[in-house]
């Protein structure tokens, strides 16, 4: 029986699955300087769960309210973002980089200066659409720049985003806690730097589109249509395991330590971010490993062997705590870069889309998550989210079902 293959006609700029990599070498400084902006971009992100508690004393909130905050920015990520990823994909538009961190600049300032917790959510809302220009077009240039070494450009871009998650605690510890919620405005100096360079990046972009031509060899895909489909079903669910998860730490790992063993504020943002630190170190090396062993054995690694540390997470003392988070931080950051680059290679051509899709998807189960956990934290407790967290990473298992896609490639040669 004959099977249906997709043909896809790659109209994007960035080289195809099956093509040799490029004799051009590797054009760090462009990956840099975006990895540079997602670390901006994602540090006024993660200012936002940073300064919960604060935000939590002063206009007295309930979990369900820190929840919502967090999934209006999700949301409104999550849902612009395959659009805009979409569009881009027809014509791309590297200068609106920098009109997406000046939303995130004006969101940070709104943040700054809210004197209603509905003008809170219009600050989190804003930088949600800052997050949403700036992922599919940013994704698209780290791997037009990648010389064919797409999971490390990968890692690398993702990288830059995962320390600014990192930062964004431990400079809210000891900028925003001991100096107020104003002193957020400050961080404006640095969207205006990220402005700046993601200016010179779409010059960068505009001079490689203008000496290269848009059509390249069409990819045909080993893969039915069929196929692919259930592959990137199996991908959003290993998605929204490893962001459910990732969330019920990022949002409430603070208050998880401040209730089960006391610490005080300021220490348990230097927790959150020695957690965001090793995510981000395991974000940084899941892309080069991927480009060796393959992606789906790094995804296999990722989410299904961090699941002895997420059991035993919850029995822990402060001391083994700290420890498992640093273990479960480098072993499931590394499953995104790869998700990411085996879904762009399952559907060729729709780099943006794929991008915007997937980071999208990310920021709103994230969201959703949260906002669901809140609501189970006020009615069981903290503890008890993270015992019911801990089996999430069993999604993992749904691996099996991914194509292996040297395989393919190598079908295709013969």
């Amino acid at each position: 029986m004959k099977t249906e293959q997709i043909v896809t006609d790659t109209t994007t700029t960035a080289p195809s699955p099956s093509a040799p990599v490029s004799a051009t070498a590797t054009a760090f400084t462009v990956i840099l300087a975006v990895s540079l902006c997602h670390g901006i971009n994602d540090i006024m992100q993660s200012l936002l769960a940073a300064i919960y508690p604060l935000l939590k004393d002063n206009y007295h909130l309930d979990f369900w309210q820190i929840g919502l905050l967090t999934f209006t920015f999700q949301l409104t990520a999550s849902l612009l973002q395959p659009v805009v990823g979409l569009v881009t994909d027809k014509r791309p538009m590297p200068y609106s980089l920098p009109w997406g961190m000046a939303s995130s600049l004006v969101g940070l300032i709104v943040l700054a200066y809210a004197g209603h917790y509905w003008i809170l959510l219009a600050g989190a809302s804003l930088i949600g659409i800052g997050s949403a220009v700036f992922h599919p077009e940013s994704s698209r240039i780290a791997r037009l720049a990648s010389g064919g070494r797409h999971g490390l450009a990968q890692s690398l871009f993702q990288v830059g985003g995962n320390a600014g998650q990192a930062v964004g605690p431990l400079l809210a510890a000891f900028i925003v806690v001991p100096f107020g919620q104003s002193s957020i405005a400050w961080f404006a100096i640095a969207s205006l730097i990220g402005i700046v360079v993601l200016w010179k990046v779409g010059n960068w972009y505009n001079s490689v589109r203008a000496n290269t031509a848009r059509k390249t060899a069409a990819f045909v895909s080993p893969f039915t249509q069929r196929r692919v489909f259930w592959a990137l079903v199996v991908l959003a669910l290993l998605t929204f395991s490893k962001n459910a998860y990732m969330a019920s730490l990022s949002s409430y790992y603070t208050f998880y330590t401040i209730e089960k063993f006391g610490v005080s504020v300021s220490v348990s943002q230097v927790l959150l971010f020695v957690f965001l630190g090793a995510n981000a170190l395991g974000i940084l090396l899941g892309g080069p490993f991927g480009d060796r062993y393959g992606q789906k054995a790094m995804i296999w690694f990722s989410i299904v062997g961090v699941l002895p540390f997420t059991l035993a997470l919850p029995y822990a003392n402060l001391e083994w705590t700290i420890v498992l988070t640093i273990v479960i931080g480098l072993i499931l950051s590394s499953a995104f870069s790869n998700i990411v680059v085996l879904a762009q290679e399952l559907v060729p051509g729709r780099v943006g889309m794929v991008a915007g899709i997937f980071f999208g998807f990310a920021f709103g189960m994230g969201g959703i998550a949260a906002a669901a956990l809140g609501v189970v934290a006020d009615a069981k407790g903290i503890d008890y989210v993270y015992k019911l967290c801990s089996y999430l990473p069993l999604v993992g298992l749904l691996t099996v079902f991914l194509p292996n896609m040297r395989k393919g490639r190598q079908a295709i040669a013969h």
